[in-house]
């Protein structure tokens, strides 16, 4: 877009290319076509966030999403500018000095930890960093990842566990169609784990699988899905609640869980165990996890809420591998106010929130799981960035009448109009990747994966990356191959 028609719009950063962040640049690009400019900011040199680094390989149907972003980034007035870290490579007052708003949209990138000893044992991982890991993300690449065991316990009952159990039971040749990362792939190929258990602490009624995540764990191939049948008794608490919910999906995983337990298991190479509640006690070994600690859960209610609550029954599992999928956290950003109780940004419809007052912080607002929590799947970022960019519109409509009324400020009126990296002199700070750099990296992964017959084969290292986007870049310092960041 020509700097002059850049400038004459209202200057939006939106901090996080996930499907939050993309999903309310769209919002703000076509409900304003004409009036708004938005730069999308980064940390890594790719965007899409969990579309590329969240979602499993072998799921690529729910990648196509990247679909509906690729058409954002062709609207007027988008801009991405990845390798740049908010809070590290420039403030966030930095950025509300220069734009006339700031959407947050960082999501909830750290594991939860169960809290219990022995979790820092070599062997025992967050399911988002070995998501990260097998998905090819920089940061993850050299995690240690040692699948010498025989049997891995995952602790959790949804959709991420179903995901790392899959993972790590499904035939190495069927991951090799996948995008999955080459390091992660060569790791599966020499794993040695033959099972894998699912812990959760509640019971079946409870679980938090959708139900095609549930029915493709029956469909690993090679794999055989073991349920005894006790583990399905429901006690009255869990029979209470189903009634008074009349959940469908519930029932239907029951179902399922069901024909599982009818299945008997059978004689396949690989197993996958169900176990309900169970609560992770302590992880134990020596240098290393060499089995995790349970104890026996009764459910009851509790305000209308199923609730575990331990017995005085324990038991040991043994195993090499411990990974906790119990969902995640945000992590608070250097300036922007952070609520440590609940793990989100203090807000009222996607305003952000002064602790103190309680009173909107101006120009300041937040999007998806660092607004409301790590809760849904992708496409229910679409709603709530839809409140979101309602209120940056709506704010941004109030704020012109009164700013043309206002007296004249010689400073700010002579930079109002700038271009905010000129303000910030951010091309000056880092090595600055924009649209045209991700397409370059775009376009070699899927001529990589071309030859190999995959959907592409992943640059994971971050300096691979900016090489490839600078690729062709006349006289750039990283494109000649010298570092820098």
């Amino acid at each position: 877009m020509p700097a002059a028609e850049r400038e004459a719009r209202a200057a939006v950063a939106v901090v996080g290319s996930g499907p939050a962040g993309m999903y309310v640049t769209g919002f703000l690009l076509r409900q304003r076509p004409g009036a708004v400019a938005v730069d999308v900011y980064e940390r890594l040199p790719t965007p899409w966030g969990l579309v590329r680094f969240g979602v499993a390989p072998d799921h690529q149907n729910i990648k196509a999403v990247a679909r509906a972003f690729e058409r954002v980034a062709r609207l007027a007035g988008f801009r991405f500018l990845g390798n740049v870290e908010v809070g590290r490579d420039v403030a966030l007052s930095e950025l509300l000095d220069v734009y006339d708003a700031v959407v947050v949209a960082t999501g909830a990138p750290v594991d939860r930890e169960l809290g219990i000893p022995g979790e820092d044992l070599p062997g025992s991982l967050g399911a988002g960093a070995f998501v990260s890991w097998y998905n090819g993300h920089p940061d993850y690449r050299d995690l240690p990842v040692d699948l010498s065991c025989e049997r891995a316990v995952v602790v959790g009952n949804g959709n991420v566990a179903a995901d790392v159990a899959r993972i790590l039971l499904s035939p190495p040749d069927l991951l090799a169609r996948t995008d999955i990362a080459d390091h992660a792939l060569e790791t599966l190929r020499a794993s040695r784990v033959r099972e894998v258990v699912i812990v959760g602490r509640r019971g079946p009624a409870e679980a938090s699988f959708t139900n095609h995540e549930l029915r493709e764990l029956g469909a690993i191939p090679g794999c055989a899905v073991v349920v005894d049948p006790r583990e399905l008794e429901l006690e009255p608490a869990s029979r209470s609640a189903l009634a008074r919910a009349d959940d469908p999906t519930r029932r239907r995983n029951l179902e399922t869980f069901s024909e599982f337990a009818r299945r008997q298991g059978g004689h396949a190479e690989r197993r996958l165990r169900f176990l309900f509640r169970r609560s992770p006690l302590r992880i134990v070994g020596d240098r290393r996890v060499a089995a995790v600690e349970v104890v026996r859960n009764t459910l009851v209610e509790d305000g209308g809420r199923v609730v575990a609550l331990a017995t005085e029954r324990t038991e040991s599992i043994a195993c090499g591998l411990v990974v906790r999928a119990v969902g995640f956290r945000s992590e608070p950003l250097p300036e922007l106010p952070f609520d440590a109780k609940r793990g989100i940004v203090p807000n009222n419809r996607g305003r952000v929130l002064d602790p103190a007052s309680r009173a909107p912080l101006p120009g300041l607002y937040v999007a998806g799981w660092a607004k409301r929590g790590p809760t849904g799947v992708i496409g229910t970022n679409k709603q709530d960035a839809a409140e979101t960019a309602a209120a940056v519109l709506e704010d941004l409509a109030r704020q012109a009448p009164a700013e043309s009324q206002a007296p004249a400020d010689p400073v700010r009126s002579a930079d109002r109009h700038r271009d905010p990296l000129d303000e910030l002199g951010l091309r000056d700070r880092v090595v600055l990747i924009d649209y045209s750099g991700w397409l370059r990296i775009d376009a070699a992964e899927r001529e990589r994966g071309r030859a190999q017959g995959r959907p592409r084969v992943k640059f994971s290292d971050r300096r691979d990356l900016l090489r490839q986007a600078l690729a062709g870049v006349e006289h750039h310092p990283v494109a000649q191959g010298h570092e820098r960041r």
